[in-house]
């Protein structure tokens, strides 16, 4: 496999924190995996940059269907720094590799209506996966993963990076190719967080992700459609716990271009949010624009 081909397949190892608005109450964002959203890399080092930005249009109370009131704007900006190592051993069958994933955070909010204006910078909750597991057929792949997300991070604002809990996330999807020469690819990936409690004794309910993809290779680019969709699918518990559960849906386009010589992929995708509903905390709804930079060594 040439080296731009194994950058391009590291970009489905994606995993991301973003603050507050950007998704429910787990620390997976929706949005960051992309087309062949199920396929491992082969054995090697690699470092995968994500910047994304998510705008907030608009907020809205618990189990309503109206905006709050007044000014009521976000944005969240994150680079997520990630490193993969696919060790060359096997376990069940598969490739067996290890990941970590540093992001730093700024994020901004203005919610008049709640009087809340923070703006916010640091490192967020940093993820340790002891297990990535990546298997090839002819005309498939697949993956299976978990790992832990700390509580690290600052919680001390609105706008802090930090979620203030720990949450176990499992992985499981897989990609298939139409054709032969795997020009046309369809996928699908889901993320399952169990979320831990907080100091104040809150469990915020379960999250399961689930992110799609189908696209088409022109010779070194790649483009296609891209969605997503997230539930949370138990109920808060603890302090300040709510019988209302998040939820949301989104689609998108997505580019991915090689810079020659350089051994370098980028990729970049922008996301539409159809539909959002609202958990414990008020709900947003916005666009997420991602850009992606992957690095095999």
């Amino acid at each position: 496999m040439k080296k731009t081909s194994i950058a391009a397949a590291a970009l489905a190892l994606c995993g991301l924190w973003a603050a507050g608005g950007a998704q429910a109450e787990g620390h997976y964002v929706a949005g960051v995996e992309g087309l062949q959203a199920a396929s491992v890399p082969p054995p090697g080092m690699y470092y995968l940059g994500y910047l994304v930005n998510y705008q907030i249009d608009d907020f809205r109370a618990p189990g309503t269907s109206s905006n709050l009131p007044g000014h009521n704007r976000g944005t969240v900006t994150a680079l997520a720094n990630r490193f993969v190592w696919m060790t060359g051993h096997k376990l069940l069958g598969a490739d067996y590799g290890v990941e970590a994933i540093v992001p730093v955070l700024r994020t901004s909010l203005t919610i008049n209506a709640a009087g809340i204006s923070d703006s916010r910078s640091g490192v967020g909750d940093i993820y340790l996966g002891p297990l990535v597991l990546g298997w090839h057929g002819p005309q498939w792949d697949a993956v299976a993963a978990a790992g832990l997300w700390l509580d690290n991070a600052s919680t001390s604002s609105p706008a802090s990076p930090g979620k203030g809990f720990k949450s176990t996330m499992l992985t499981g999807g897989l990609t298939y190719y139409f054709d032969g020469a795997k020009t046309i690819s369809g996928a699908a990936l889901a993320r399952y967080e169990f979320n831990g409690r907080n100091d104040a004794g809150r469990r915020p309910g379960d999250q399961l992700t689930v992110e799609w993809s189908l696209g088409k290779s022109f010779g070194a680019v790649s483009a296609g459609l891209v969605g997503y969709s997230q539930w949370q699918t138990t109920n808060d518990s603890g302090a300040g716990a709510s019988t209302h559960k998040s939820a949301r849906h989104a689609v998108g386009a997505e580019l991915v271009y090689p810079v020659p010589g350089a051994g370098l992929f980028l990729k970049g995708a922008l996301y539409k949010e159809v539909s959002a509903k609202a958990g414990t905390g008020p709900e947003s709804k916005g666009s997420l624009l991602r850009f992606s930079l992957v690095k095999a060594f």
